[in-house]
């Protein structure tokens, strides 16, 4: 710093005469000018190696200085370290005696508890009434204590409450001679050689118990051993698998058979149709398929209810089961259907013959919970073959079938052909065309009279229903009914027909024509939904007519699907005034018990007899009968399908009230029969 103040002072003081020199000029002076420069320079080259000297000697001593300030920082934290690391070697020689007094005290605790547990043991072995044989007996398992040489010291109830043998048949007895242990005597060797090198054996044995029943059974053997490493006993536990064996079992049978009607399930079936169809591309063989659907059986399901619809199908099985027993597989598909598998049958003809069989004997009355039903089915057949190529073909085309036997109003069987797959889809049109028809009106009713035989008045018309297709035409009923029957639709129709046919009697009446009945078929559909009663009321109370001016009709076969519900339901129907009738009698294997009970008005011959009078006698004394029954119990008889005079005499002659038919009428409509009514007076019907 002093030679800097130095510098500052001595340079300005050499420069001012150096500037002076140099101005004046004078020669004299120039040598002086020249050592003054010298001068100037040498002491300006002094000035600047002295200040970096001095610079460089500070910039080491500020470097000394932060080394200094370093070493002490480092200084600092390693006594700060050097006290940590102090403090964490005086904890760990604390956790280190406590450790070792703790491993004192556990050690003592060990000592003192193993102490207690050889006690224990003791006491234990030398009271084995009060403690050990309390655990022994008490155990849910049996078990079995066998001395070295499999001698056996001791069994529990559980052992006794398994096997039936007690106490005094084993104790005492080698497991080899044991006549219970036969299965176990088979694997003695293996069991033995386990024991030997593991000290444990388990496995499921099949045993005998002392009653000679067999059972299978769960055995654990354990080997206990001494102080000194000897077997001393030889330990078995055993559990009864038999519950288990049992539940198994049912789980595979449920698997593939039906647990209702045992018969295969839809599972087996589809196993069976498999190995069918193999045996016949490899034999050459043929198949047939019979698809089986029970008539109306939702509806009894519905009304008489599940229970009693499951008995129904037991029993059915049982005569299916009884009735095929050349079949191959009897299977039950679902609810109400069932199949069966021919293999290798014969021909056509002894389908034929064989379902003709099974259908009879499924039509034959039976007794239910106290119901007396009849059954029948719609039965589909398909070949393979000759219909079909594959399975899967063969049991669309019997479904096929099935559907179309139905359609034919049900208990009859029909074999697929190529013609019923273009059958139903013009079924399935016709229903489209059907729903449309409901909506836009074409449906319309037709009226056939009624002629009282006593006084030779038309009293009575029936209401048919009829479709006039804009584009078909006037559709046959019998198209169209069955159909509707199937879709549901009937019910739409019916209470159409019923509105109508009651609407048009009193019109008939505010023409002034004498008051006519009108009668109106009913459909098991409209009597399932519980809705009838309430229906007619309403119908009856909106249109005006008379109670006793309606007739409604029930078919014999349909009676017998539901009796007691229809029997309650045509009791409310007579406390309102309405007539009611059984329409086809003969045909449905009614039973009196039950014709008696039903609180109906009028009984009609199916025309099937009336066209048979002229055939023979047989139809003759059937409707004789028939007349007789029902005047005895004060029914009227009406003869539907009279067409010739001979017919009306012989009905005349018999007493039959009423008949109808084309010698009286055609069905007409309501404004053509008017003029039949009218007119009627004029026909001598003697």
């Amino acid at each position: 710093m002093r030679v800097l103040v130095f510098l500052t002072v001595a340079l300005p003081c050499l420069l001012l005469p150096l500037l002076y020199l140099s101005w004046k000029g004078d020669l004299s002076l120039s040598s002086w000018d020249w050592i003054g420069t010298i001068l100037l320079v040498a002491v300006a080259i002094m000035a600047w190696q002295v200040n970096r000297l001095i610079q460089r000697s500070m910039s080491r001593r500020m470097q000394n200085q932060a080394l200094i300030d370093h070493l002490q920082q480092e200084r600092a934290k390693g006594e700060r370290l050097n006290l940590e690391l102090g403090r964490e070697i005086e904890q760990r020689r604390r956790a280190e005696h406590s450790l070792r007094e703790a491993q004192v005290g556990l050690e003592l605790r060990v000592a003192q508890r193993t102490m207690e547990l050889e006690q224990a043991n003791q006491a234990l072995s030398k009271s084995p009434p009060r403690l050990a044989a309390t655990v022994f007996e008490a155990a849910s398992e049996g078990i079995v204590i066998l001395d070295p040489d499999y001698v056996m010291l001791a069994i529990n109830q559980a052992f006794t409450r398994v096997t039936g043998y007690t106490q005094e048949d084993m104790v005492g007895r080698k497991v080899t001679e044991l006549a219970s242990s036969r299965d176990a005597l088979r694997h003695f060797q293996t069991i033995r050689l386990a024991l030997e090198q593991s000290g444990a054996w388990q496995g499921e044995l099949v045993e005998t118990r002392k009653n000679g029943e067999l059972y299978p059974q769960w055995l654990q053997l354990n080997v206990v051993r001494d102080i000194e490493g000897n077997v001393s006993h030889i330990v078995g536990f055993f559990a009864d698998l038999s519950a288990r064996r049992e539940v198994e079992e049912r789980m595979r049978y449920l698997t593939h058979y039906d647990d209702l009607t045992g018969l295969a399930n839809r599972a087996l079936f589809r196993e069976r149709l498999q190995e069918a169809q193999q045996r016949v591309r490899q034999g050459g063989r043929s198949l047939a398929l019979l698809h089986i659907n029970l008539d109306r059986f939702k509806l009894l399901n519905d009304s008489l209810g599940h229970e009693v619809a499951d008995q129904l199908l037991r029993h059915v099985a049982r005569r299916l089961s009884n009735a095929l027993p050349e079949a191959d597989t009897i299977a039950r598909l679902s609810g109400d259907e069932f199949a069966v598998l021919f293999d290798a049958y014969g021909n056509l003809s002894s389908l034929a013959r064989v379902t003709s069989r099974l259908l009879a004997k499924l039509r034959t009355p039976l007794s239910v919970a106290g119901h007396e039903l009849v059954v029948s089915a719609s039965v589909g057949i398909s070949l393979l073959p000759d219909s079909a190529r594959e399975i899967s073909a063969l049991v669309s085309q019997s479904n096929i079938a099935m559907q179309h036997a139905k359609h034919l109003g049900g208990n009859n069987f029909q074999f697929y052909t190529e013609s019923l797959q273009a059958s139903t889809l013009e079924r399935l049109q016709l229903e489209i065309q059907l729903r449309k028809a409901i909506d836009e009106h074409q449906l319309e009713v037709f009226y056939q009279p009624k002629l009282c035989l006593a006084t030779g008045r038309l009293d009575a018309a029936e209401a048919l229903v009829r479709w006039r297709h804009p584009i078909l035409g006037m559709v046959p009923p019998g198209d169209f009914i069955g159909l509707a029957e199937e879709t549901g639709l009937i019910s739409s129709i019916g209470e159409f027909v019923l509105r109508e046919a009651c609407r048009q009697a009193c019109e008939w009446q505010r023409q002034g024509l004498a008051p006519i009945r009108v009668s109106v078929n009913l459909s098991v559909h409209q009597l399932r939904h519980g809705k009838l009663v309430s229906l007619v009321r309403q119908v009856l109370e909106e249109t005006g007519l008379a109670p006793h001016y309606l007739e409604l009709e029930l078919t014999e076969s349909q009676l017998l699907d539901s009796v007691e519900h229809i029997i309650a339901t045509f009791q409310q129907l007579r406390e309102l005034g309405v007539k009611l009738a059984i329409d086809d009698f003969g045909t449905g294997y009614s039973s009196l018990s039950y014709l008696k009970r039903f609180p109906v008005d009028f009984v009609k011959i199916d025309q099937t007899f009336i066209r048979g009078l002229s055939e023979g006698t047989e139809d003759a004394a059937i409707i004789r009968a028939i007349i007789a029954m029902a005047h005895s119990l004060g029914l009227k008889v009406v003869a539907e399908g009279v067409e010739d005079r001979e017919q009306l005499t012989f009905l005349r002659a018999h007493d039959c009230d009423e008949v109808q038919g084309y010698l009286v009428s055609r069905p007409l409509e309501a404004e053509a029969l008017v003029e039949v009514l009218r007119e009627y007076q004029s026909v001598d019907w003697r």
